[in-house]
Protein backbone atom coordinates (compact mmCIF):
# COMPACT_ATOMS: atom_id res chain seq x y z
CA UNK A 1 0.00 0.00 0.00
CA UNK A 2 1.37 3.38 -1.03
CA UNK A 3 2.13 5.79 1.82
CA UNK A 4 2.49 9.51 1.15
CA UNK A 5 4.29 11.65 3.80
CA UNK A 6 1.32 13.69 5.08
CA UNK A 7 -1.04 10.69 5.07
CA UNK A 8 -1.00 10.25 8.84
CA UNK A 9 -4.65 9.71 9.74
CA UNK A 10 -5.57 6.07 10.31
CA UNK A 11 -8.99 5.17 8.93
CA UNK A 12 -11.08 2.01 9.06
CA UNK A 13 -12.90 1.10 5.88
CA UNK A 14 -13.89 -1.73 3.57
CA UNK A 15 -11.98 -2.73 0.44
CA UNK A 16 -11.76 -5.29 -2.33
CA UNK A 17 -8.27 -6.76 -2.41
CA UNK A 18 -8.47 -8.61 -5.75
CA UNK A 19 -10.73 -9.42 -8.71
CA UNK A 20 -12.90 -11.74 -6.61
CA UNK A 21 -14.51 -8.46 -5.52
CA UNK A 22 -14.97 -9.67 -1.96
CA UNK A 23 -15.16 -6.69 0.39
CA UNK A 24 -13.17 -7.04 3.63
CA UNK A 25 -12.34 -4.66 6.52
CA UNK A 26 -9.32 -2.54 5.61
CA UNK A 27 -7.28 -0.05 7.62
CA UNK A 28 -5.47 2.67 5.68
CA UNK A 29 -4.16 6.25 5.90
CA UNK A 30 -5.72 9.50 4.76
CA UNK A 31 -4.02 12.86 4.37
CA UNK A 32 -3.99 15.53 7.04
CA UNK A 33 -6.66 18.21 6.61
CA UNK A 34 -4.95 20.84 4.43
CA UNK A 35 -5.71 24.56 4.24
CA UNK A 36 -8.26 24.00 1.46
CA UNK A 37 -9.65 20.76 2.86
CA UNK A 38 -12.76 19.62 4.70
CA UNK A 39 -12.70 16.53 6.91
CA UNK A 40 -15.96 14.60 6.93
CA UNK A 41 -17.26 11.96 9.30
CA UNK A 42 -18.97 9.56 6.87
CA UNK A 43 -22.54 8.74 7.85
CA UNK A 44 -23.86 7.04 4.71
CA UNK A 45 -22.53 5.87 1.36
CA UNK A 46 -24.64 4.76 -1.60
CA UNK A 47 -23.72 1.67 -3.61
CA UNK A 48 -23.43 2.42 -7.31
CA UNK A 49 -23.21 -0.08 -10.18
CA UNK A 50 -19.78 1.45 -10.86
CA UNK A 51 -18.60 -0.01 -7.54
CA UNK A 52 -19.26 -3.50 -8.93
CA UNK A 53 -17.24 -2.79 -12.07
CA UNK A 54 -14.27 -1.52 -10.07
CA UNK A 55 -14.17 -4.24 -7.42
CA UNK A 56 -14.13 -6.93 -10.14
CA UNK A 57 -11.76 -4.98 -12.43
CA UNK A 58 -14.31 -5.21 -15.25
CA UNK A 59 -12.73 -2.19 -16.97
CA UNK A 60 -9.13 -3.33 -16.47
CA UNK A 61 -8.08 -0.22 -14.54
CA UNK A 62 -8.60 -1.15 -10.89
CA UNK A 63 -5.71 -0.51 -8.50
CA UNK A 64 -6.08 -2.88 -5.56
CA UNK A 65 -6.83 -2.55 -2.73
CA UNK A 66 -9.84 -0.49 -3.83
CA UNK A 67 -12.13 1.26 -1.32
CA UNK A 68 -15.29 1.99 -3.34
CA UNK A 69 -18.02 4.56 -2.75
CA UNK A 70 -18.79 7.88 -4.43
CA UNK A 71 -22.22 8.71 -3.01
CA UNK A 72 -21.04 9.96 0.37
CA UNK A 73 -22.90 11.98 2.99
CA UNK A 74 -21.72 13.01 6.42
CA UNK A 75 -20.90 15.79 8.82
CA UNK A 76 -17.94 18.20 8.77
CA UNK A 77 -15.50 17.66 11.65
CA UNK A 78 -12.68 19.99 10.54
CA UNK A 79 -12.07 22.76 8.00
CA UNK A 80 -8.85 24.27 6.65
CA UNK A 81 -7.93 27.92 7.14
CA UNK A 82 -8.79 28.79 3.50
CA UNK A 83 -12.27 27.24 3.70
CA UNK A 84 -15.08 29.80 3.94
CA UNK A 85 -18.14 27.90 2.76
CA UNK A 86 -18.23 25.13 5.36
CA UNK A 87 -18.01 24.88 9.13
CA UNK A 88 -17.82 22.09 11.69
CA UNK A 89 -21.21 20.38 12.04
CA UNK A 90 -22.40 21.12 8.48
CA UNK A 91 -24.24 18.34 6.61
CA UNK A 92 -22.33 17.71 3.39
CA UNK A 93 -21.79 15.29 0.53
CA UNK A 94 -19.02 14.17 -1.81
CA UNK A 95 -19.75 12.62 -5.20
CA UNK A 96 -17.60 11.14 -7.95
CA UNK A 97 -14.78 13.69 -8.09
CA UNK A 98 -11.81 14.16 -5.72
CA UNK A 99 -9.70 16.55 -7.81
CA UNK A 100 -9.28 18.25 -11.17
CA UNK A 101 -6.72 20.70 -12.57
CA UNK A 102 -8.90 23.73 -11.60
CA UNK A 103 -7.45 25.73 -14.51
CA UNK A 104 -8.59 24.29 -17.87
CA UNK A 105 -11.60 25.51 -19.89
CA UNK A 106 -13.77 22.79 -18.35
CA UNK A 107 -12.80 23.60 -14.76
CA UNK A 108 -13.31 27.32 -15.37
CA UNK A 109 -16.88 26.50 -16.47
CA UNK A 110 -17.35 24.17 -13.48
CA UNK A 111 -17.40 21.14 -15.76
CA UNK A 112 -14.75 19.50 -13.60
CA UNK A 113 -16.08 16.08 -14.57
CA UNK A 114 -14.71 16.60 -18.11
CA UNK A 115 -11.26 17.84 -17.03
CA UNK A 116 -8.42 15.80 -18.60
CA UNK A 117 -6.79 15.54 -15.17
CA UNK A 118 -9.90 14.61 -13.20
CA UNK A 119 -9.21 12.31 -10.23
CA UNK A 120 -12.11 10.14 -9.16
CA UNK A 121 -13.16 9.81 -5.52
CA UNK A 122 -11.82 6.28 -5.51
CA UNK A 123 -9.31 4.46 -7.73
CA UNK A 124 -8.02 7.87 -8.85
CA UNK A 125 -4.62 9.51 -8.54
CA UNK A 126 -4.75 12.59 -6.30
CA UNK A 127 -2.59 15.71 -6.69
CA UNK A 128 0.03 14.30 -4.29
CA UNK A 129 0.35 11.05 -6.25
CA UNK A 130 -1.63 8.97 -3.77
CA UNK A 131 -4.44 6.61 -4.79
CA UNK A 132 -7.86 7.84 -3.71
CA UNK A 133 -10.06 5.79 -1.41
CA UNK A 134 -13.83 6.21 -1.40
CA UNK A 135 -16.76 6.35 0.98
CA UNK A 136 -16.83 2.76 2.23
CA UNK A 137 -14.89 4.21 5.18
CA UNK A 138 -15.34 6.04 8.46
CA UNK A 139 -13.98 9.40 7.38
CA UNK A 140 -12.90 11.33 4.33
CA UNK A 141 -10.71 14.37 3.61
CA UNK A 142 -11.96 16.34 0.59
CA UNK A 143 -10.88 19.53 -1.18
CA UNK A 144 -13.52 22.24 -0.58
CA UNK A 145 -14.27 22.56 -4.32
CA UNK A 146 -15.63 19.00 -4.39
CA UNK A 147 -17.91 19.17 -1.35
CA UNK A 148 -21.62 20.09 -1.56
CA UNK A 149 -24.05 21.21 1.13
CA UNK A 150 -26.99 18.91 1.83
CA UNK A 151 -30.20 20.89 2.53
CA UNK A 152 -31.57 20.41 6.04
CA UNK A 153 -34.84 19.13 4.55
CA UNK A 154 -33.16 16.05 3.05
CA UNK A 155 -32.22 12.97 5.12
CA UNK A 156 -28.54 12.08 4.75
CA UNK A 157 -29.26 8.44 3.86
CA UNK A 158 -31.78 8.98 1.05
CA UNK A 159 -29.83 11.99 -0.27
CA UNK A 160 -26.57 10.05 -0.69
CA UNK A 161 -27.32 8.50 -4.12
CA UNK A 162 -28.22 11.92 -5.49
CA UNK A 163 -24.45 12.60 -5.57
CA UNK A 164 -24.05 10.15 -8.46
CA UNK A 165 -27.43 8.84 -9.66
CA UNK A 166 -29.10 12.23 -9.14
CA UNK A 167 -26.56 14.43 -10.89
CA UNK A 168 -26.07 11.87 -13.69
CA UNK A 169 -29.66 12.37 -14.84
CA UNK A 170 -30.09 16.01 -13.75
CA UNK A 171 -27.16 17.30 -15.84
CA UNK A 172 -28.38 16.10 -19.27
CA UNK A 173 -32.00 16.93 -18.41
CA UNK A 174 -30.93 20.51 -17.74
CA UNK A 175 -28.57 20.69 -20.74
CA UNK A 176 -31.31 19.61 -23.15
CA UNK A 177 -33.89 22.03 -21.79
CA UNK A 178 -36.12 19.52 -20.04
CA UNK A 179 -36.12 21.38 -16.73
CA UNK A 180 -36.81 24.94 -17.88
CA UNK A 181 -40.11 26.70 -17.31
CA UNK A 182 -41.33 26.25 -20.90
CA UNK A 183 -40.77 22.48 -20.86
CA UNK A 184 -43.82 21.64 -18.72
CA UNK A 185 -46.13 19.29 -20.60
CA UNK A 186 -43.41 17.99 -22.89
CA UNK A 187 -42.95 14.24 -23.09
CA UNK A 188 -40.03 12.40 -21.52
CA UNK A 189 -39.22 8.71 -21.86
CA UNK A 190 -37.06 7.01 -19.22
CA UNK A 191 -35.51 3.71 -20.31
CA UNK A 192 -34.77 1.43 -17.36
CA UNK A 193 -36.28 1.81 -13.91
CA UNK A 194 -33.30 1.36 -11.60
CA UNK A 195 -31.14 3.68 -9.50
CA UNK A 196 -30.79 6.29 -12.25
CA UNK A 197 -34.18 5.79 -13.88
CA UNK A 198 -36.30 6.25 -10.78
CA UNK A 199 -34.61 9.60 -10.04
CA UNK A 200 -35.11 10.73 -13.66
CA UNK A 201 -38.84 10.03 -13.27
CA UNK A 202 -38.93 12.12 -10.08
CA UNK A 203 -37.15 15.08 -11.73
CA UNK A 204 -39.46 14.85 -14.74
CA UNK A 205 -42.57 14.90 -12.59
CA UNK A 206 -41.24 17.74 -10.40
CA UNK A 207 -40.80 19.91 -13.51
CA UNK A 208 -44.19 19.10 -15.04
CA UNK A 209 -43.13 16.71 -17.80
CA UNK A 210 -45.35 13.88 -19.04
CA UNK A 211 -43.22 10.84 -18.12
CA UNK A 212 -43.27 7.42 -19.80
CA UNK A 213 -41.23 4.58 -18.30
CA UNK A 214 -39.84 2.14 -20.89
CA UNK A 215 -38.84 -1.20 -19.37
CA UNK A 216 -38.31 -4.85 -20.26
CA UNK A 217 -40.06 -5.80 -17.03
CA UNK A 218 -43.90 -5.70 -16.96
CA UNK A 219 -43.72 -6.31 -13.21
CA UNK A 220 -42.44 -2.76 -12.71
CA UNK A 221 -45.55 -1.08 -14.13
CA UNK A 222 -47.44 -0.85 -10.87
CA UNK A 223 -44.61 0.75 -8.91
CA UNK A 224 -43.81 3.08 -11.83
CA UNK A 225 -47.37 4.38 -11.93
CA UNK A 226 -48.35 4.22 -8.25
CA UNK A 227 -45.12 4.96 -6.36
CA UNK A 228 -43.30 7.18 -8.85
CA UNK A 229 -46.42 8.67 -10.47
CA UNK A 230 -45.27 7.93 -14.02
CA UNK A 231 -47.93 8.89 -16.58
CA UNK A 232 -47.36 5.92 -18.87
CA UNK A 233 -45.54 2.59 -18.99
CA UNK A 234 -44.35 0.71 -22.05
CA UNK A 235 -42.89 -2.81 -22.18
CA UNK A 236 -40.02 -2.46 -24.65
CA UNK A 237 -40.27 -6.10 -25.80
CA UNK A 238 -43.96 -5.65 -26.76
CA UNK A 239 -43.89 -4.54 -30.40
CA UNK A 240 -47.51 -3.37 -30.42
CA UNK A 241 -47.01 -1.15 -27.37
CA UNK A 242 -43.84 0.28 -28.91
CA UNK A 243 -45.51 0.93 -32.28
CA UNK A 244 -48.35 2.77 -30.56
CA UNK A 245 -45.74 5.14 -29.08
CA UNK A 246 -44.02 5.98 -32.40
CA UNK A 247 -43.01 9.66 -32.68
CA UNK A 248 -44.59 10.58 -29.35
CA UNK A 249 -41.68 11.66 -27.12
CA UNK A 250 -39.62 14.87 -27.05
CA UNK A 251 -36.76 13.43 -25.00
CA UNK A 252 -35.52 10.04 -23.84
CA UNK A 253 -33.00 9.30 -21.10
CA UNK A 254 -31.54 5.80 -21.48
CA UNK A 255 -30.19 4.55 -18.15
CA UNK A 256 -29.69 0.89 -19.10
CA UNK A 257 -26.21 -0.57 -18.57
CA UNK A 258 -26.92 -3.79 -20.52
CA UNK A 259 -26.17 -3.98 -24.25
CA UNK A 260 -29.26 -3.17 -26.31
CA UNK A 261 -30.31 -1.70 -29.65
CA UNK A 262 -31.15 2.00 -29.80
CA UNK A 263 -33.23 1.54 -32.98
CA UNK A 264 -36.62 0.75 -31.40
CA UNK A 265 -36.07 3.46 -28.77
CA UNK A 266 -35.24 6.12 -31.37
CA UNK A 267 -38.52 5.39 -33.19
CA UNK A 268 -40.39 6.64 -30.10
CA UNK A 269 -38.93 10.14 -30.52
CA UNK A 270 -40.65 12.93 -32.42
CA UNK A 271 -38.80 14.57 -35.31
CA UNK A 272 -35.82 16.46 -33.83
CA UNK A 273 -36.10 14.45 -30.59
CA UNK A 274 -33.15 13.91 -28.25
CA UNK A 275 -31.88 10.62 -26.82
CA UNK A 276 -29.29 10.84 -24.03
CA UNK A 277 -27.26 7.83 -22.91
CA UNK A 278 -26.20 7.78 -19.27
CA UNK A 279 -25.89 4.01 -18.80
CA UNK A 280 -22.57 2.46 -19.82
CA UNK A 281 -22.95 -0.91 -21.57
CA UNK A 282 -19.59 -2.67 -21.87
CA UNK A 283 -20.12 -3.56 -25.55
CA UNK A 284 -20.99 -0.99 -28.26
CA UNK A 285 -24.70 -0.28 -28.57
CA UNK A 286 -26.50 -0.90 -31.86
CA UNK A 287 -27.31 2.39 -33.58
CA UNK A 288 -29.18 2.00 -36.89
CA UNK A 289 -28.91 4.98 -39.21
CA UNK A 290 -32.48 5.11 -40.59
CA UNK A 291 -34.26 6.17 -37.36
CA UNK A 292 -31.61 8.88 -36.93
CA UNK A 293 -31.81 10.21 -40.47
CA UNK A 294 -35.55 10.01 -41.04
CA UNK A 295 -36.38 11.65 -37.77
CA UNK A 296 -33.54 14.23 -37.58
CA UNK A 297 -32.89 12.80 -34.13
CA UNK A 298 -29.87 13.35 -31.89
CA UNK A 299 -28.06 10.81 -29.71
CA UNK A 300 -25.67 12.12 -27.07
CA UNK A 301 -23.99 11.03 -23.87
CA UNK A 302 -23.47 12.58 -20.47
CA UNK A 303 -21.31 11.72 -17.46
CA UNK A 304 -22.22 12.89 -13.94
CA UNK A 305 -21.97 16.69 -13.66
CA UNK A 306 -19.82 19.61 -12.50
CA UNK A 307 -19.73 20.91 -8.97
CA UNK A 308 -21.89 24.05 -9.39
CA UNK A 309 -24.51 21.92 -11.12
CA UNK A 310 -24.31 19.29 -8.37
CA UNK A 311 -25.00 21.90 -5.69
CA UNK A 312 -27.84 23.34 -7.80
CA UNK A 313 -29.32 19.84 -8.18
CA UNK A 314 -29.07 19.19 -4.45
CA UNK A 315 -30.80 22.50 -3.65
CA UNK A 316 -33.61 21.71 -6.12
CA UNK A 317 -34.03 18.30 -4.47
CA UNK A 318 -34.35 20.14 -1.15
CA UNK A 319 -37.05 22.44 -2.57
CA UNK A 320 -39.05 19.62 -4.20
CA UNK A 321 -38.29 17.00 -1.54
CA UNK A 322 -36.72 14.67 -4.08
CA UNK A 323 -34.78 11.77 -2.58
CA UNK A 324 -33.83 8.27 -3.68
CA UNK A 325 -35.81 5.20 -2.71
CA UNK A 326 -33.28 3.26 -0.69
CA UNK A 327 -32.59 0.11 1.29
CA UNK A 328 -30.17 0.55 4.20
CA UNK A 329 -27.28 -1.92 4.47
CA UNK A 330 -25.15 -2.54 7.56
CA UNK A 331 -21.38 -2.72 7.08
CA UNK A 332 -21.34 -6.46 7.73
CA UNK A 333 -23.78 -7.07 4.83
CA UNK A 334 -21.93 -5.18 2.08
CA UNK A 335 -21.07 -8.36 0.15
CA UNK A 336 -24.68 -9.57 0.28
CA UNK A 337 -25.87 -6.23 -1.05
CA UNK A 338 -23.29 -6.24 -3.87
CA UNK A 339 -24.45 -9.72 -4.90
CA UNK A 340 -28.05 -8.50 -5.00
CA UNK A 341 -27.02 -5.35 -6.89
CA UNK A 342 -25.33 -7.53 -9.52
CA UNK A 343 -28.68 -9.17 -10.25
CA UNK A 344 -30.61 -5.86 -9.98
CA UNK A 345 -32.42 -7.03 -6.85
CA UNK A 346 -32.81 -3.60 -5.25
CA UNK A 347 -35.49 -0.88 -5.23
CA UNK A 348 -33.70 1.32 -6.09
CA UNK A 349 -30.43 2.00 -4.33
CA UNK A 350 -28.51 0.37 -1.49
CA UNK A 351 -27.04 2.80 1.03
CA UNK A 352 -24.48 1.65 3.60
CA UNK A 353 -24.99 2.87 7.14
CA UNK A 354 -21.33 3.64 7.80
CA UNK A 355 -21.71 5.85 10.86
CA UNK A 356 -25.29 7.06 10.69
CA UNK A 357 -26.17 5.91 14.17
CA UNK A 358 -23.22 7.54 15.90
CA UNK A 359 -23.03 11.01 17.32
CA UNK A 360 -19.97 12.88 16.04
Amino acid sequence: MEVTPNHTQTVSGWAAMDESGKIVPFVFKRRENGVDDVTIKVKYCGMCHTDLHFIHNDWGITMYPVVPGHEITGVVTKVGTNVAGFKVGDRVGVGCIAASCLDCEHCRRSEENYCDKVALTYNGIFWDGSITYGGYSGMLVAHKRFVVRIPDTLPLDAAAPLLCAGITVYSPMKQHGMLQAGAAGRRLGVVGLGGLGHVAVKFGKAFGLHVTVISTSPAKEREARENLKADNFVVSTDQKQMQNMTRSLDYIIDTVAATHSLGPILELLKVNGKLVLVGAPEKPVELPSFPLIFGKRTVSGSMTGGMEETQEMMDICGEHNITCDIEIVSTDRINDALARLARNDVRYRFVINVGGDSKL
